[in-house]
């Protein structure tokens, strides 16, 4: 297998972790990216991968942390710009990162996140990982935007949700995207103004990565969803069917991206070849 892979981790919040299910079912199968791209959840899952954590370490520490791990909430003012501080948050992370650069990974590694300044998507490759990674998965209104070189930055997926042109762009011949958001389905109701605002991100979120599916540049030679249900990913409680389910897609997968790695046609199945995704 001479052609080089690279994995496209889409955003997702606590869905995110079927992420890690998928790469433990890629490592036994044998299946090595040799590129990693990431928005939001999937740059952390993602950056924690490059840097040499397992699929079992990463699960370990996710299936430990509670919302007391992750809530730092600051003075509620509006010129703080978010409800929680990242002070938790970059601690733990530049721990399991050992404060790294991108040039210490050991997987090449490039994350997405959007500069509220200039409008505008930004791709991170070099500088500290978990100020890159942080910028990424900041979820507006939720986490403090990130303030660097000018630039305040927030969460990938509000422009990006599967950065697949980002990796491919890195070198890689066969791209495969996993999106643990998938579609968006119906709700039986929006009981409150949180809810309100999270369901109008949502739908936006999903047009628009339709709309970029579309797109020849943006279009995986690979589109796969796991199916998670109703699993909300605005939730910080562990899933362990979240992990099952990225696991049963990477195992249902494996030998389709093997064909793919040799340049083979793949036989469809659950996910979708390139360019016939079904939105």
């Amino acid at each position: 297998m001479s052609r080089k892979l690279g994995l496209a981790l889409g955003a997702g919040g606590a869905r995110g972790v079927a992420h890690i299910g998928f790469l433990k079912a890629l490592e036994e199968e044998g299946i090595r990216p040799d590129f990693i791209s990431g928005s939001s959840m999937g740059s952390i899952i993602g950056a924690c991968y490059a840097k040499g954590m397992s699929a079992d370490e990463m699960r370990e520490t996710v299936s430990q942390l509670s919302a007391f791990d992750i809530v730092d909430l600051g003075i509620l003012t509006l010129s703080k710009l978010g409800l929680m501080r990242w002070t938790k948050v970059r601690k733990m992370m530049l721990s399991l990162l050992e404060n790294c650069d991108f040039s210490d990974l050991k997987i090449p590694f490039c994350c997405v996140a959007v500069d509220l300044i200039s409008g505008k998507l930004k791709t991170f490759r070099e500088g500290n990982v978990t100020d890159a990674i942080l910028a990424s998965s900041s979820m507006p209104t939720v986490f403090r935007p990130v303030e660097k070189d000018g630039m305040l930055l927030v969460d990938g997926g509000v422009l990006c949700r599967v950065p697949v042109r980002q990796v491919r762009d890195m070198g890689a011949d066969v791209v495969v995207a996993v999106d643990v958001l998938g579609k968006c389905g119906s709700i039986e109701k929006v009981p409150n103004v949180l809810s309100l605002i999270t369901r109008v991100y949502d739908i936006m979120d999903y047009e628009r990565t339709r709309d970029h599916c579309r797109r020849k540049s943006e279009r995986a030679d690979l589109w796969l969803e796991p199916d998670m249900g109703n699993i909300s990913q605005y939730k910080l409680k562990y899933h362990p069917s979240a992990y099952e389910s990225g696991y049963k897609l990477g195992k249902e997968n494996a030998e389709r991206i093997k064909m793919l790695l040799r340049g083979e046609k793949a036989p469809r199945g659950r996910g979708k070849p390139k360019g016939e995704r079904a939105l």
